[in-house]
Parts: structure tokens; C-alpha cells; sequence
């Protein structure tokens, strides 16, 4: 197949899960004989290339024109409300994004250079108008990627605006491909076409993700930036600093942990809007010396050593669509405690009970329970040697780019057959 894909983010402009996701499958489509174009965000300054081939793939990066000013006088009354400064600008960029793709998709590639498309992929709102347009102007079939929704993302505090764009997206696309199957159900009850939706988990790469790779020599240094002694428990913390991911919450059950495990230490590694109120946090329950702050957004070589540094890894979220980070900790060998209420794919990925038992499933509404989780893998290393072999096991048999990325091609395929 010859595939277009419109992305927000690719490398090496990442900034969270749906980076990594677009890198990884669009190799995975390309090393399967496919061509892949896509159409994706350039940065701030406009400095990376505006068409270059990069691993087989070409990829597009229009220059940002800023359109901002005139803006107010167009938008509706909630994304007004994101501020005449970033707020707008960011809207504005994205909306440029779209449009400058798109036309460049269909008006030079298409028209102009006579380049054959198969399908059309867009990844969220973010690409949606743009697989939208494309799907309009030369009848292209759409597939509408939907890794998170904006209800889900805010907690129900989101935007109107964005969620029609959403929504409008899944109803002009012939395929919309969810990442779990607690994504599913709520699509649906958000008013997705029910009939077009399908399931493509996300996926790791076991031998990047491989826990023989990295030395004991790398393991101890990375414990010794923490101050955290052998003898210490690690429990890690990766991602985005923002309330549905239950960071806070995570904060507050050290005091349960702690009663069982004193030498029990948290690391808490990323960047967002919680960040001044974590600090506050630590200090009003006096457990500076427990938890260890590293505002960063790290590159992924580093992450690898911190798993591989950790005792357990733990994703309390709220809402969390899938969440490859804990098929990172898995791959890495490392068992895991996530969140499990409301809308969870951890809760697929992660098996709590049984013989293939790699972690456990907790509620991320409470405390406690995020307490009993940790303290439930920290009883022994034998425990926690078998559970992180089981969570290997399981991406090695249920989570590579290889097998998420067959799946995917299977669903576009039968798009063009209809």
C-alpha cells in the first residue's frame, strides 16, 4: 500500500506516547514494502527540513505562518478562552498545520506530481481536519487513528470545539482505529459510528527494551543520581505531570508504603502543570527525603535505564486510553501497578492475577490501594523476578511493532477492498 499519514508529532520532534507510536509503525509499514509519506508539525523556529526521506519514510514539515490575530474574530468561545497569548497561538499553528498539509497533499503530490494514494491516515484532532479535507478533495479513504478523546483527556473539562472536530472526524472517516478496547466503549458512547471502529493496540520494541542490554555498572549510577542505596526499594514514576495521570495520588500513598517498606524511595521523572504542587505536596507531608523530583522530559536511552534501575514501575491514571509506558517497564522486565477505573487500557495490557500474573491493577482514586499494590510486588525478589518474566512473556507475544503493525495494514486493507 501507499499510505499518507498527518501526524502532530514525529520525530525528532516528540512529545509524548503518539510520537513514538508514529515512528515505530510507519518503519514497521515501510520495512513490510510499503510506502509511507507523512505530513507532520515542524518546530518552533521552522529549522527542520521541509521535505526529506528519513528510514524510507518521507516526510513533510510545512512552514508555520501565523494567523493568529485574525483568529478571535473566527473561533468559537472556548478556545477563546485558551488566551489570546500560547492558547491561540497553538490553535493557530495546528489549524496551519492542517491546511498547509493538505493542500501540499493533494494540490503537489497528488495533482501536480501524479503520486497514487491508497489511504489516508490522520492521528487525533490534531490531523483531523486535514484527513478530512484530503478525504473530500480526492475521495481518498480516510482512517481515523483516535488515541485519546478531549473529554476523556480533561476529565470532562475540555473543549467543545475540539471534541465536534473529533466527532466530525468520525463520522466522515470509513475506518476509525482505537488503541483498547475500553477506547472502544467510550467512542461509543461519545456517538462514534459504532460500526467502524476497530481495536489496534499500541506496541514496544523487545530488543530496545531489553533488559540484557543494559550493565550492572549503568543501573548503579542511575540509583546513585537519586541517592537510592542497594538496599533501597525504587518505585518509578514516568510520564506527563498532569492530574489524570494520578501522580499526586501516588505522592499520598508513600505513607502507606513506607509503613511496610521504610527504605522504599519515589522517583518521579517528567514535565507538566502539577509540578509546583507536587513540591508543595512533598513538603507539607515532610517526605522530601522519600521522593526524588527530575522535571525533564528524558530521551528514550535514559528511560531504558531507569526501568531497568527500578524495583517496580507505577502508572496510577485516571484516564489512561493505553499507556505504552507500561509495555516499556514490561518489555524491561520490571513488574508494574496501574491504574485500572474509568477508561483503561493498562487494564487489558496488565494481567493481576494467575499464572501469567506480570503486575497488579489498582484504583487510582485511592491511595491506599496504590499503597497495597506497591507493597504487594516489594514482599520479595522472587516476586518481583517472576512477575517482571511474565510481563516480558506477554510483549513478547502479544506487543510488538511487528504484530501491531500486521494487524493495522489488515484493517486499512479492508477499506480499500470496500
Amino acid at each position: 500500500m501507499k499510505l499518507s499519514a498527518l501526524v502532530y508529532e514525529y520525530p525528532p520532534k516528540i512529545v509524548g506516547g503518539l510520537g513514538t507510536y508514529a515512528a515505530e509503525i510507519t518503519r514497521k509499514f515501510v520495512l513490510t514494502d510499503n510506502d509511507v509519506t507523512v505530513f507532520t508539525m515542524n518546530d518552533d523556529a521552522g529549522s527542520l527540513p521541509t521535505r526529506e526521506i528519513w528510514r524510507g519514510i518521507e516526510i513533510h514539515r510545512p512552514l508555520h505562518i501565523d494567523i493568529s490575530d485574525s483568529l478571535p474574530d473566527v473561533v468559537a468561545e472556548d478556545i477563546k478562552k485558551w488566551g489570546m497569548g500560547k492558547g491561540i497561538q497553538w490553535f493557530s499553528k495546528i489549524l496551519v498545520y492542517n491546511y498547509l498539509s493538505a493542500a501540499k497533499l493533494v494540490n503537489e503530490l497528488i495533482r501536480k506530481e501524479g503520486i497514487k494514494f491508497d489511504v489516508v491516515v490522520a492521528h487525533d484532532w490534531l490531523s483531523a481536519i486535514g484527513g478530512m479535507t484530503v478525504k473530500k478533495e480526492v475521495g481518498l479513504p480516510f482512517a481515523f487513528h483516535v488515541h485519546s478523546t478531549e473529554k476523556g483527556r480533561t476529565l470532562g473539562n475540555g473543549s467543545t470545539t475540539v471534541s465536534n472536530i473529533e466527532l466530525h472526524a468520525a463520522r466522515a472517516a470509513d475506518l476509525i482505529v482505537t488503541v483498547s478496547y475500553a477506547m472502544k466503549d467510550e467512542l461509543i458512547g461519545l456517538g462514534f459510528p459504532k460500526e467502524k471502529i476497530q481495536v489496534a493496540y499500541n506496541g514496544v520494541d523487545p530488543q530496545k527494551y531489553d533488559p540484557a542490554t543494559v550493565t550492572a555498572e549503568q543501573v548503579r549510577k542511575v540509583r546513585a543520581m537519586y541517592g537510592i542505596k542497594d538496599d533501597d526499594f525504587m518505585i518509578l514514576f514516568i510520564g506527563r505531570l498532569v492530574g489524570v495521570k494520578g501522580v499526586d495520588k501516588l505522592v499520598m500513598a508513600l505513607p502507606h508504603i513506607l509503613q511496610k517498606n521504610p527504605k522504599a524511595k519515589l522517583v518521579i521523572v517528567g514535565l507538566g502543570d502539577l509540578q509546583e504542587y507536587l513540591i508543595n505536596l512533598v513538603k507539607a507531608t515532610k517526605m522530601s527525603d522519600c521522593v526524588k523530583f527530575r522535571f525533564e522530559f528524558i530521551p528514550e536511552e535514559e528511560r531504558i535505564l531507569h526501568y531497568a534501575a527500578c524495583d517496580v514501575a507505577v502508572f496510577p491514571s485516571f484516564y489512561e486510553p493505553f499507556g505504552i509506558v507500561v509495555l516499556e517497564a514490561m518489555s524491561m522486565q520490571r513488574p508494574v501497578v496501574v491504574g485500572a477505573a474509568g477508561i483503561s487500557g493498562m487494564r487489558e495490557i496488565v494481567v493481576c492475577c494467575g499464572e501469567e500474573q506480570c503486575g497488579y491493577h489498582i484504583d487510582p482514586n485511592n491511595p491506599s490501594d496504590i499503597g497495597w499494590g506497591i507493597n504487594s510486588v516489594l514482599e520479595s525478589d522472587e516476586k518481583r523476578k517472576w512477575l517482571g518474566k511474565n510481563g516480558r512473556r506477554r510483549v513478547l507475544s502479544e506487543f510488538t511493532w511487528d504484530k501491531i503493525a500486521e494487524k493495522t495494514l489488515e484493517l486499512y486493507e479492508q477499506i480499500l477492498k470496500r
